[in-house]
Order: structure tokens, then sequence, then C-alpha cells
């Protein structure tokens, strides 16, 4: 199955699932929720239900598609998950997962724009299988901890190269306002396998990063284990799972994005996500609307 959040004509922000070109809005099947996390921790009581749904009748076209989850308990971004990645930054793979967090105001809507921050013009783009966590728990093993993954979807983990290589602490520079979206659903785990999937990005339909997730390092199962003998993993957690070689800092020369720039990325089984460069103005503030 494939649940979104969307809203139409600029209304209240909704819930459905998608056969990927029109939409079944989940309160039109008498399905009471409060929000996409309630959806994943009622996940039992509401699948079969779910299920049930075969009419799909709001066209995609007509409306605005939202980060599946509006405000995770986390985001958090591993580093240097792919071979080819490093070795395009003259390292070897790590031996170690390495990790980061990116903020809640970073969330951003699948097709959203992406403001190239006023304190920097090293804006780059890494397309990322994004992991949803479906089950609040911890200290899990490999194999417990797939049975823990909801669904996945399409990210592009944002960077501002400077201030992320600028100290040994990269948190600042996958930080900005909007610079994790995600989307353009969930599509759930039963309906997609990770461990070989096409993975790509674009900039002006030029082709920039093309690999298979088959190449990560640490694939998501030992990933999402990893993280739980740190922390409790939780329902709608939001995990960016690595990107491939082909990233516009280690172009030579850099190549950096710029407003007008038109950013897609995809993975194959998942759909794309596409977002369009602006310049920020001061003042701005990021609003992503209700929890959840």
């Amino acid at each position: 199955m494939k649940l979104v959040r969307f809203s139409q004509g600029g209304g209240a922000q909704r819930l459905g699932l998608t056969d990927g070109s029109a939409i079944a809005p989940l309160s039109n099947w008498g399905i009471d929720t409060g929000s996409m996390i309630d959806v994943i921790e009622r996940w039992s009581e509401l699948k079969a239900q779910l299920a049930e749904i075969s009419e799909f009748t709001l066209p995609l076209d007509d409306v605005r598609l939202h980060a599946p989850i509006a405000r995770p308990n986390k985001v958090l971004g591993i580093g240097l998950n792919y071979a080819e990645h490093a070795a395009e930054g003259g390292m070897q793979p790590p031996s170690e997962q390495m990790w980061f967090a990116k903020p809640a105001t970073a969330v951003n809507g699948p097709f959203d724009d992406i403001k190239r921050p006023v304190v920097s013009d090293q804006l780059d783009y890494e397309v990322e299988l994004v992991v949803i966590i479906g089950k609040r728990c911890r200290h899990l093993s490999r194999e417990d901890a797939a049975n823990a993954i909801f669904g996945y979807c399409v990210g592009n983990d944002v960077s501002v190269r400077d201030w992320q290589l600028k100290t040994s602490q990269v948190f600042l520079g996958k930080a900005f306002d909007g610079h994790a979206p995600f989307g353009p659903w969930i599509t759930t785990a039963d309906c997609f396998d990770p461990a070989d999937a096409g993975i790509h990005s674009f900039v002006n339909d030029q082709q920039r990063q093309s690999s298979r997730t088959s190449r990560m390092v640490f694939d998501c199962a030992a990933q999402v284990a990893l993280l739980s003998q740190v922390m409790t993993i939780e329902p709608g957690d939001v995990i960016f799972t690595g990107t491939p070689s082909g990233v516009g800092g280690l172009m030579n020369p850099p190549t950096w994005l710029v407003p007008g720039d038109v950013v897609r990325a995809e993975v194959e089984g998942l759909g794309y996500i596409q977002n369009t460069i602006v310049a920020e103005k001061i003042g701005e503030v990021v609003s992503q609307g209700q929890n959840g």
C-alpha cells in the first residue's frame, strides 16, 4: 500500500491511500485518524480495513502532496554508506556506521521548493532511500530490525557543504530549514524490497547519481539494529540511508545548486520527488502544518 498526506485547494491536510495516479481519502472510508504516526501505530488494527479500499477517485494532479510525516520524532542520516561515494571523496568505506541528525524543521514536501540559504552558496543534493520506522523498540537483532520497518520513501539529504565541513561535526550543514524533502508517499514494507533497487538523481534533467541499493555498505536492517542499541526507535521515525557517488560538491569543478535548478530524486519502485531551488529571503520561517 501507498500512504499519502495531502491537501486540496489550500484546505486542511488529510491522509489517504494512492494507487500512484489518484487518492482515496481515508475519511471517505470512515477511517478516523489523527496523523500518519497514528496510522502507523494502529497499523495492525487498520491494515485489513485499508486493504479493502479499491476506489481511488481524487486525481493526484488535483492535490498538493506533503511530506508523509510532518514532524517526526527523529530524522537520522548515515554518512558515507556507499563505497563509491566514499571513494569520490578520497576516503575508504567506513568500518563503523557514521550518524548525524536533521531537525524536524528540515522536513519538506516531495514537490515543495528548497531554499538556498542566504549564508552559503554551497548547496548540494543527495538522493537517498528513506526508511520509516513502524514499532517502538530497543536492542533489536538484525533480523528483528527488518520487522520494525514500516515502509520506505524517496528522500533528498540536502546539504550545505561549507557548513557541513567547516568542523568535525556535520550537523549544521545538514540542519537547514526544508533540507529534508521526502515522499512522495510511504510504500509499506510488504510492497517493496530494499535489497537491490535503482537509485538516481537528476539536476535539470541531467543525471548526476545512479547506483543500486545493493551497494550500501550497511543495509537498512543493519542500520536500524545499530540505532536501536543507542536509542528507542519509535513509529514515524525517519532514517536517510545514505547516498551514492555523483554529488555536486565532488564534481570537478564543484557544481552547486542555484535558484531555478530542479532536482529530481528517485528510487526504483518508490516513485520520485522533485524540488525547485529558490533563494531564501531573510525572515522566512518554515511551516509544516499539523504534527505527524
